[in-house]
């Protein structure tokens, strides 16, 4: 796990070289010409949160609304949906659940254009769609799934990106300021503050991660990587959910991590922060200032919003490793886990 997490800054430099950016792009172009009314995604686990990170992208930059496809819904219930004029995207580490490359067939008999994002370019995901990005990742040793996590979400940045611009290839400012991540990436991982931090948690019997917009799938993958590395029960919220109940259950032994970075999502999680100082929860924020009401910080670079998800993950990603290390567990092999879980 320490290994692929230390690879991500190279992972996202790779994307963006010339050879894998161009053949996202004419991915992109191919999608912008197609003129999709509406957009699903379908994704499980991690690749889920990825795809959620799609769908805000879509919705706000592409002004196109966006659902996550239930697969339940096609694959035990036999439903199948007119999706004549949408984009189904599947999003897959692997590439090898049966369910996502069965709601990927059944969208393309019923017209829809389909795409599949996986770190696998011969998996039935691939081959079930009409059109696939490989995200690039390289083999991921670990079972917890961390760099082809950052892959999928750069992928989906630039198909987004690229299919606002319509002809997929990206503004020459916008290229510039993406190619500074990996190395935002190595400076993000170079800090030790995770690790301080998995001290001070590694007995605690439960814990909160939220944060709004872009920032809530990160959030969501958070609470994911802390119950399979460490089995701690993690719930994740949107800071606007977390004040319409969830905040009752704040207080001083049950840690939160809040992701408060710049833009209007950031600016909305400054209250929720706030109203958890109120109830002397023991806050500790991801972002690039310090915010009134946590008691602590995970450091990352001011980036743009869209950009902030690529880095916000990588310290929590260090710190679910080291605080399942602090409590005596191995990461690398997950009890009940294995790399690809296979759903019907």
């Amino acid at each position: 796990m320490a290994a692929d997490i230390a690879e991500q800054p190279a992972g996202m430099a790779r994307l963006l070289d010339r050879e894998h950016a161009t053949a996202i792009a004419a991915v992109a172009a191919r999608v912008a010409a197609h003129r999709p009314r509406h957009v699903i995604f379908v994704g499980r686990g991690t690749s889920d949160h990825a795809a959620l990170y799609g769908a805000y992208l879509t919705e706000i930059r592409l002004g196109i609304p966006v659902g996550l496809a239930s697969p339940s819904a096609i694959t035990l219930y036999g439903a199948r949906p007119d999706l004549s004029d949408a984009l189904v995207v599947g999003v897959s580490q692997s590439g090898g659940s049966p369910d996502l490359a069965g709601v990927l067939t059944v969208a393309r008999q019923s017209g829809a254009l389909t795409l599949a994002v996986t770190n696998n370019p011969d998996s039935p995901l691939v081959a079930a769609a009409e059109l696939a990005i490989d995200v690039a990742a390289g083999h991921e040793r670990a079972v917890a799934a961390t760099k082809t996590y950052t892959a999928e979400l750069l992928a989906l940045l630039l198909l987004v990106e690229g299919i606002r611009a319509g002809d997929g290839a990206l503004p020459v400012d916008e290229r510039a300021a993406l190619e500074k991540l990996p190395q935002l990436a190595e400076e993000v991982l170079a800090d030790d503050g995770a690790d301080a931090l998995a001290q001070r948690y590694r007995f605690a019997s439960r814990m909160v991660a939220t944060g709004r917009g872009y920032a809530y799938p990160t959030a969501r993958e958070t609470a994911l990587k802390l119950m399979e590395t460490s089995y701690l029960p993690a719930l994740a919220f949107s800071g606007a959910d977390l004040l319409h109940g969830p905040l009752a259950m704040a207080d001083p032994d049950v840690p939160v991590l809040a992701v408060v970075g710049d833009g209007p999502g950031g600016q909305a999680m400054r209250d929720v922060v706030n109203r958890l100082g109120e109830r002397r929860a023991d806050v500790v924020t991801v972002g690039p200032a310090d915010v009134p009401g946590a008691s602590g910080r995970l450091a990352v670079p001011a980036v743009d919003e869209r950009y902030a998800p690529l880095l916000d993950i990588l310290p929590l990603q260090k710190l679910a490793l080291a605080l399942a290390l602090a409590r005596g567990e191995d990461p690398d092999a997950p009890r009940g886990l294995k790399k690809v879980t296979t759903t019907l």
